[in-house]
């Protein structure tokens, strides 16, 4: 049966299209038409003039509603997640543990791999940030659990988690090339984060084979006329890169510098947390950021993704269709997934939402979830 999306503003590959309905078949997009020629039998559903945008995908945040991954290791927090998500027009996401134990990364495989089968379906796989970063630039990060990688120890948990591990943020400097060619073999997106790479060690491993940046300026060297560091390499090499935008990670005016140096290959993740009061990342909430509460360090943001579109219209001096790229098409190329555009062939994934940024629905595989 076929359903159509009418009354609506259409914004996909760069461009806001009025006049339009989007046809769908079960989980799949089959044409975009004026709309006079949607079918008479169609299911309609008038959205109102709102915009109708690609379903946001968010490839690092480590919980949601008082519950951390890495602290409450269940399923019950990717449940929780995945609702909350849906509800905020999240229809994809990595769920992200920080460096941890080997115990509770193992734990978190297995939780994640059990709940793959029972999920609601924007659980996409797991995020590892850590273990195996730079000390030096471990920022939030527990310096107790880093570590350099074995090929053992990755191996074991690449086959623990039979394709449920889905990307992992390391410090490729300190890494043996053989681990680093292993985990990108095993299809695993690697992305260079908590890093202390020099100039030279970044134009060596960017897109050779590490094709991705975690975070952008947070936790990485930061750039000096006399000292360019691994900053400039990145604008150089151009790999996919994340930003945290709520201006408090980043400064607006360096968020522009970014997306005018990377284009097409910045994109957006709400790298955010909870409020959380055991185990080893206890954070609170000061109004506008989350911090460790042990020392104040500054930790995950308090975005959404529809507020990352909104800062990305309002501070970074690009377009609504632009900021939504960020927040769909960019990290679904990177992902590999087949989301990210209004098309033909591609996932019945939509996110709702009015001029001021308020959400006002969720499709999800062709169902509407609010």
């Amino acid at each position: 049966m076929i359903n159509a999306l009418h009354n609506l503003r259409l914004i996909s590959e760069g461009q806001i299209t009025q006049g339009k309905a989007v046809l769908f078949d079960g989980n799949t997009i089959v044409d975009i038409v004026d709309e006079p020629a949607i079918p008479a039998d169609a299911i309609k559903t008038d959205l109102t003039g709102n915009f109708l945008a690609p379903g946001f995908l968010d490839l690092q945040l480590y919980g949601s509603g008082g519950r951390l991954l890495s602290i409450d290791t269940d399923e019950a927090t990717l449940l929780q997640m995945e609702n909350d998500l849906l509800d905020q027009g999240t229809i994809g996401f990595f769920p992200t543990i920080s460096t941890n134990t080997n115990e509770v990364i193992e734990q978190t495989i297995q939780v994640c791999r059990s709940y793959r089968d029972k999920r609601r379906g924007n659980f996409l796989g797991l995020h590892l940030e850590g273990p195996f970063l730079n000390p030096v630039r471990r920022g939030a990060h527990n310096k107790d659990f880093i570590q350099k990688a074995s090929l053992e120890l990755v191996r074991k948990w690449i086959e623990m988690g039979d394709g449920v591990i889905t990307m992992m943020t390391i410090a490729p400097e300190l890494q043996d090339q053989e681990v680093i060619d292993y985990m990108h073999s095993a299809g695993i997106i690697l992305s260079s984060g908590h890093s202390n790479a020099t100039y030279a060690e970044g134009k060596a491993f960017l897109n050779k084979p590490i094709p991705a940046v975690t975070h952008i300026y947070n936790a990485m060297p930061q750039m000096h006329h006399r000292d360019p560091g691994y900053i400039p390499a990145i604008f150089e090499e151009r790999p996919y890169t994340s930003i945290v935008p709520d201006g408090i990670h980043v400064d607006f005016v360096m968020a522009r510098l970014a997306k005018r140096e990377l284009g097409d290959k910045l994109f957006f993740i709400t790298d955010s947390v909870t409020e959380s009061h055991h185990g080893p990342y206890q954070h609170r909430f000061t109004g506008d950021r989350y911090v460790l509460a042990s020392d104040g360090t500054l930790s995950g943001s308090c975005l959404t993704m529809l507020k990352c579109v909104e800062n990305g219209v309002k501070h970074f001096e690009i377009s609504l269709p632009e900021s939504v790229n960020m927040a769909s098409l960019y990290p679904a190329q990177l992902a590999k997934l087949n989301k990210g555009k209004i098309a033909a062939g591609f996932d019945a994934d939509f996110t709702v939402f009015n001029d001021g940024f308020e959400l006002r629905g969720t499709f999800m595989a062709g169902k509407r979830i609010n």
